[in-house]
C-alpha cells in the first residue's frame, strides 16, 4: 500500500496529498539528521536509479539520483548534486552545474510519458530543505491530478533581462520578493527539449542569480526554485526571505513588499559585476528596509 494518497476537495476541486510518514524523514531544522546519507562511503546501502561518473556501489560518482524513502507520488526520486556536502549551483564548477541540469534533462525525458513531470530545489530550513547536502527532487504526478502552476505568459509590464539563451523576468504579478523567472528565448518546448547551449547559459544564469541575491539576503539564504513541467517552459527561483500571513493563507492572494521593477534593476546593475563584496553590506542594509 503507497504511503501517500492524493486527494480532491470536492468543493474547490483543488488537490492536495497525504504523506504522514514523511514526518518520519530525517530533518536538520528539528535535530533528527543523521550521518548523511548522500555522502561518499554510502553508495552500497541503498539501489540507485541513476548515476554519473563510476560504476555502481563505487565511490567514483559526479551525481547520484536515489528513489526517495519518503515518497508522495508514485515515482519520487532525489538528485545528488555532488560528494561536497556543501556546495551547490553558486559554489561549485559550472561544468558540475552543467551535468545537474543535464541529469534534470535525463531524468525528465525518461518519465515524461508517465505523467507530470515536476523538478523541485530547496535550499536553506526556510526553504523547506531537510538535509543540507545539496540536491533536488523530482516527482511523477498523475495527469489526472490538475497542478496549480501558472503558465508563463509574455507581458509588456514585465522587466527584461537578456542573456544568450534565456530571458530573464520578475513580472509585475510577482508573490514573491525578488522572485525571477528564467525562460528560454526558443519558446514552446518541454524542459526535456533543453540543449546543451542552453544548459551551459542556465548554469552561468543560476550562478550569478544565487550570487547577487547573496547580496541583499547573505550567504546561504533560502531559496526554492522549480521548473515548469508542462509545455513553454521555465524556471521559476524564489527567495524565501518572508513568511506568509494569515491573510495569504486563507486567501491565496500575496502581498508582495518589494517593486519587482527594483528586483530587475538590481539585477541588471550587478549580473556581470565582478565588485560584489564592495557592496554587499550596503544592499543588504538597503533591502531591508522595504521588506
Amino acid at each position: 500500500m503507497a504511503d501517500f494518497r492524493f486527494i480532491q476537495n470536492p468543493v474547490t476541486k483543488k488537490w492536495v496529498i497525504s504523506a504522514p510518514r514523511r514526518a518520519k524523514r530525517p530533518d536538520e531544522a528539528n535535530g533528527t539528521e543523521p550521518v548523511c546519507p548522500f555522502c561518499i562511503g554510502k553508495e552500497k546501502n541503498e539501489e540507485e536509479a541513476y548515476r554519473v561518473g563510476g560504476n555502481p556501489g563505487d565511490s567514483n560518482w559526479k551525481i547520484r539520483v536515489l528513489p526517495n524513502k519518503f515518497p508522495f507520488a508514485p515515482i519520487h526520486e532525489v538528485i545528488i548534486h555532488s560528494p561536497d556536502h556543501h556546495k551547490s549551483f553558486d559554489e561549485l564548477p559550472l561544468a558540475a552545474s552543467e551535468l545537474i541540469l543535464k541529469t534534470f534533462r535525463q531524468r525528465f525525458q525518461t518519465y515524461q510519458d508517465r505523467g507530470q513531470v515536476y523538478i523541485f530545489h530547496n535550499h536553506g530550513e526556510g526553504g523547506g530543505e531537510s538535509l543540507p547536502h545539496p540536491h533536488s527532487q523530482l516527482v511523477v504526478v498523475p495527469d489526472h491530478v490538475k497542478l496549480d502552476i501558472p503558465r508563463l505568459h509574455m507581458s509588456t509590464k514585465r522587466e527584461y533581462y537578456r542573456t544568450s539563451c534565456f530571458i530573464l523576468s520578475c513580472p509585475e504579478s510577482s508573490q514573491w520578493p525578488d522572485e525571477v523567472w528564467v525562460f528560454p528565448k526558443q519558446r514552446g518546448r518541454l524542459y526535456g527539449e533543453i540543449t546543451d547551449e542552453e544548459v551551459t547559459d542556465l548554469a552561468k544564469t543560476l550562478y550569478r542569480l544565487i550570487q547577487i541575491f547573496d547580496l541583499r539576503h547573505g550567504h546561504e539564504f533560502p531559496f526554492n526554485f522549480y521548473i515548469y513541467p508542462g509545455g513553454d517552459w521555465y524556471l521559476r527561483i524564489i527567495p524565501r526571505v518572508k513568511s506568509l500571513g494569515g491573510f495569504e493563507l486563507g486567501t491565496n492572494v500575496y502581498v508582495n513588499t518589494q517593486d519587482p521593477k527594483e528586483t530587475m534593476e538590481f539585477i541588471k546593475e550587478h549580473f556581470e559585476s565582478p565588485n560584489e563584496e564592495k557592496i554587499r553590506g550596503e544592499h543588504r542594509a538597503s533591502y531591508k528596509k522595504t521588506v
